[in-house]
């Protein structure tokens, strides 16, 4: 489990292809490889990966097909950079959101406007996960905990917005982020319990 808040940018160092899978290295601060061992968890774009090896200040993760159906670590390249945040202790600030980690879909940044301390984005918004997005609520962009501040009507052009102040820019991939780029997108798993137990339960 994360929260939405970004400890650090990594970097890609290497990505190998196997057929439906993947294994990604990163390339992370000491501080992260250090005391890190095989078998915990680091989101990495929002994509909760196990670790499975340390070695010269990269990590390793394999990453499945459904993994690389639903989001965009397919297409990373070495040297990318990418969002990590490393998974939540129990006594830690929970100063996002409760975040699991599992991408629901990819949308595309659409538009940027600027203005002198803070950055709009707007993103496209699949149809599956539209009804789990509402103004002033949270969603989860490359792992980042983002508040909506705006959306667009339902339908086949649907898109929301987001505020990027400058701690986001600056620590963040979104600050490079330009109209055409994928993102990741994962929404609030409250509202896809609620709507489990209002389809579902049976009521008499």
């Amino acid at each position: 489990m994360f929260t939405g808040i970004v400890a650090e940018l990594g970097e890609v160092a290497g990505i190998e292809h196997r057929g439906d899978a993947a294994r990604l290295t990163i390339r992370a601060d000491p501080a992260t490889t250090r005391d890190t061992a095989p078998g915990e968890s680091i989101a990495v774009n929002g994509v909760c990966l196990t670790v499975t090896g340390i070695a010269d200040g990269t990590f390793t993760a394999d990453v499945m097909g459904e993994t690389l159906d639903r989001s965009g670590l397919g297409a990373l390249i070495p040297g990318a950079r990418v969002n990590l945040e490393r998974s939540l202790r129990l006594a830690d600030r929970l100063g996002g959101h409760l975040v699991p980690g599992h991408v629901d879909a990819t949308g595309t940044s659409l538009s940027r406007s600027r203005s002198a301390h803070w950055d709009q984005v707007r993103v496209s918004l699949p149809a599956a996960i539209a009804r789990y997005v509402v103004e002033k609520g949270s969603i989860a962009v490359d792992g980042i905990r983002l508040t909506v501040s705006a959306l667009g009507d339902q339908g086949p052009g649907t898109w929301f917005e987001v505020c990027l102040i400058p701690e986001t820019l600056n620590r963040t991939t979104l600050g490079a982020k330009q109209p055409g780029d994928t993102v990741n997108l994962e929404v609030d798993v409250l509202a896809k319990y609620v709507e489990k137990l209002l389809g579902g339960e049976d009521r008499k």
